[in-house]
């Protein structure tokens, strides 16, 4: 099981280099190409010459990959549903070990399913430099959501092979299995098998008629030798991942390149509601128990506790069961979720606490009663202050504008920080739109992405530590 001990929690705001624009944004430190770092450059002169990214091979395998999966008679424009273990996901699978057989890279599937492909090093007694993603997606999901990773791990590959750039490390991608966790009820990403975090009863939970043992050979893994998929500390030098923000903030301020300070925690609750259901017609205003107008105002009061003290914090209340969903009769039952979500423990811990006491005091006003569970939790994860300072320096070698900022999503990276020195790059979404058909990031987004995921990947190279996890 996963030691969370090993996560480190952060406050909000990371600082930065000088302001390029008028104003600091709330909670995020903004650096300009022209502000000043103590570290080297992330490569010579003469390196970034050569070594330069591909945009069009990128879009053109964003495209082919976008064919897995897509609505019969549909585009690009329609999205898809690659959801993991499924026909798609695995055609899709072959095609990119295909990929990267024709860039000379020999695919390594490993007992979770995930895919590595290792390149250079001249330095035999170093680890490898990881970075990758996920090529799995929600249904009906969008198509850079995880694939601009993964494909632009390979675009890194071969750009330093053509520009004949020679690694310390060797350079190792990884695409990662069933990130979005879309089947099976819990959802086992592939990195979180690789951080250590997996049961015997995980491997028997069944989905579409088959067990998750049974997914995992299918996409070539082995279930029998699953504790081989887990990665030590000290196996690799350091984790990059390329991702979409997923949000608005960097579209909204104009800025390219998104340097993630960390990925929040989350703590989701189940609260059951009890009241009394009765005759809507019949039953006086003054003598029900209605339990969804409590449930109302438990709603307020989450989105209260996500508003009432300063930070990035957030608090959802996302799915909500009625019973009887009657018309005419008086709600006796109401189920939902609360979801909270914030960088710092700390801060997760007070939340409940607040939630937890208005609670209690709108069941003293109500007669109703409650049961509330923690029913997951995933601590806060740290991206190492190198990884944030190579992204930086490759963002500003490009002239690219930069902003340090947290993730309010999940990912894959934030199951790599339990085990080495993580760091991610986010790049613009249009619209703050993800998880939908209507998912886009601009082309000339992905390829800046790509080419500050290779300056950071040689800058890290050139270190001897990123720190530890």
């Amino acid at each position: 099981m996963l030691d969370r001990r090993r996560f480190v929690t952060l406050s909000a705001g990371a600082s930065a280099g000088a302001l390029l624009w008028p104003q600091t944004l709330p909670g995020l430190g903004v650096s300009s190409p022209a502000s000043t770092h103590a570290s080297a450059p992330a490569s010579t002169p003469a390196q970034r010459a050569l070594a330069r990214v591909d945009g069009q091979r990128l879009r053109a395998r964003l495209e082919r990959l976008s064919e897995f999966g897509r609505p019969e008679g549909g585009t690009f424009a329609n999205g898809v549903s690659r959801v993991a273990y499924s026909d798609a996901d695995v055609a899709a699978r072959n095609w990119l070990m295909d990929e990267m057989r024709r860039a000379g890279l020999v695919p390594r599937i490993d007992p979770a399913g995930n895919i590595f492909g290792r390149w250079g090093g001249t330095d035999p007694d170093l680890p490898p430099i990881l970075f990758g993603s996920h090529i799995d997606t929600v249904p009906q999901g969008g198509n850079f959501d995880g694939p601009l990773g993964s494909l632009a791990a390979l675009e890194a590959i071969e750009t330093c092979q053509a520009a004949g750039i020679q690694t310390r490390h060797p350079l190792e991608m990884v695409v990662f299995a069933h990130e979005e966790g879309a089947a099976f009820t819990r959802g086992l990403a592939g990195s979180r098998i690789a951080a250590g975090d997996v049961t015997p009863a995980d491997l028997a939970q069944r989905w579409n008629d088959m067990t998750r043992a049974e997914a995992i050979r299918r996409i070539g893994g082995d279930p029998d030798r699953i504790e081989e998929a887990i990665l030590q500390p000290g196996s690799f030098h350091g984790y990059l991942e390329l991702h979409i923000e997923q949000g608005g903030t960097l579209e909204s301020a104009g800025i390219a390149i998104g340097v993630v300070t960390g990925i929040v925690g989350s703590h989701r609750y189940e609260v059951v509601l009890r009241g009394r259901a009765n005759h809507s017609g019949t039953t006086p205003m003054d003598q029900r128990q209605d339990a969804l107008v409590a449930a109302s105002r438990v709603v307020l009061a989450v989105e209260e506790v996500g508003l009432s003290r300063p930070g990035r914090q957030v608090a959802t209340v996302g799915r909500m069961e009625v019973l009887p969903n009657s018309p005419n009769a008086i709600p006796g039952q109401v189920t939902f979720t609360i979801d909270f979500r914030d960088l710092s423990d700390a801060t997760l811990e007070a939340m409940e606490r607040d939630i937890r006491g208005r609670i209690d005091a709108i069941l003293v006003d109500t007669g109703i009663t409650a049961q509330m569970r923690r029913v997951s939790e995933y601590a806060p994860a740290a991206a190492a202050e190198a990884w944030q300072d190579a992204v930086e320096e490759a963002a500003r070698a490009e002239g690219l504008a930069s902003v340090r900022m947290p993730s309010g999503a999940g990912h894959d990276a934030g199951m790599m920080a339990l085990v080495g020195p993580m760091g991610m790059i986010f790049v613009p979404s249009a619209g703050g739109i993800s998880h939908s058909p209507e998912e886009w990031t601009s082309w000339e987004d992905c390829a800046r992405g790509a080419q500050v995921l290779l300056g950071a990947i040689l800058e890290a190279d050139r270190r001897d530590s990123l720190g530890e996890a």
